[in-house]
């Protein structure tokens, strides 16, 4: 009986409960051999810890998007004046469009503006004189203007990960409170000669690239990444957890620019404003800080001068390995 087969130990097909189970008869032994290390979970597709990850990445994309737009101005900014319009044109500052006032007295300014602004695509527009007035808000325009559109900034994650992909120790400048647009472009200008990645800026309490700065950078900054941070001390501490560290311009320093044994590996150079230097939050933050020597007459230097000079150090130590 079905009973009693099953009392006797009967044996029964693979893959039941209750009895003796087939054997493969070493058969089936290469099926048995381990797969190698089980992969972590995040790295697991179907694991909940693997979405987690995913998601988390989808979210800083997206913080990194909004804060781009955020950073993106609406408006537009006018150039007015022919030299500050030849110059701008002249360093590549992107444009468009060159206003020219009907009737306009040329002289060589003009002429080279106009030139130029065709051999660069740019739209080169007659206008009268009081639409001119109208456009640069009453400015002293001499019946030339260059309109430059808003700057995008980048995000300090993309500065980081441009230092990364160069291959070379990464070098970022970062500017405490600089509220001089010239100031700016002249820091953008030395950072791009130096073999600077990018200069990042605090979102409050700096000056933004205006035309100014673009046109004391030389054109730079449309070479250079310079990217806005929400808060610069908080940016920092994450370029600190990156292996980067941070050096600060400060005449009550630890070190002069003689001792900058730091300036071959991963480097953030902070500069500090016009009047009050580097503040609290970011001096703590600093693993160092760094002066110039200077003559006993000299008290302190501008804040671009200074720049320039530490990262020329840096750039020459760099050389030198």
């Amino acid at each position: 009986m079905a009973g009693n087969d099953r009392r006797r130990g009967a044996i029964r097909k693979p893959g039941s409960k209750k009895g003796m189970v087939v054997g493969s008869g070493g058969q089936r032994r290469r099926g048995l051999e381990g797969k190698g290390p089980t992969p972590k979970a995040k790295d697991r597709v179907s694991h909940p810890a693997k979405r987690r990850v995913d998601a988390a990445k989808a979210r800083t994309e997206q913080q990194r998007t909004r804060q781009r737009q955020k950073d993106k101005s609406d408006t537009a900014e006018m150039i007015a004046g022919r030299n500050p319009v030849a110059e701008c044109i002249r360093a590549g500052v992107p444009a468009t469009g060159l206003y020219v006032a009907q009737g306009i007295d040329a002289d060589d300014r003009v002429t080279d503006a106009v030139r130029g602004a065709d051999s660069r695509g740019i739209s080169v527009v007659e206008v009268q004189r009081s639409e001119l007035d109208r456009m640069t808000g009453g400015a002293m325009h001499q019946g030339l203007a260059l309109q430059v559109p808003a700057y995008e900034y980048a995000h300090p994650d993309d500065v980081l990960d441009e230092a990364h992909n160069s291959g070379l120790p990464p070098l970022i400048v970062a500017l405490d409170g600089v509220t001089d647009p010239r100031n700016l472009g002249a820091v953008i200008r030395s950072a791009a000669a130096f073999g600077a990645h990018g200069v990042i800026l605090p979102q409050r309490r700096s000056a933004g690239l205006t035309a100014v700065a673009w046109r004391t950078s030389a054109g730079t900054a449309a070479k250079l990444p310079v990217a806005r941070a929400v808060n610069l001390t908080r940016t920092l501490k994450d370029l600190k957890a990156e292996g980067l560290m941070v050096v600060g311009l400060d005449a009550d320093s630890d070190i002069t620019s003689d001792e900058l044994d730091l300036a071959t590996g991963p480097l953030v150079v902070v500069v500090g404003s016009e009047g009050r230097g580097l503040s609290r939050l970011v001096r703590e933050t600093c693993d160092q800080t760094v002066s110039i020597p200077m003559a006993g007459s000299v008290e302190s230097l501008n804040a671009s001068v200074a720049a320039g000079i530490v990262l020329a150090e840096v750039a020459r130590r760099r050389r030198a390995r």
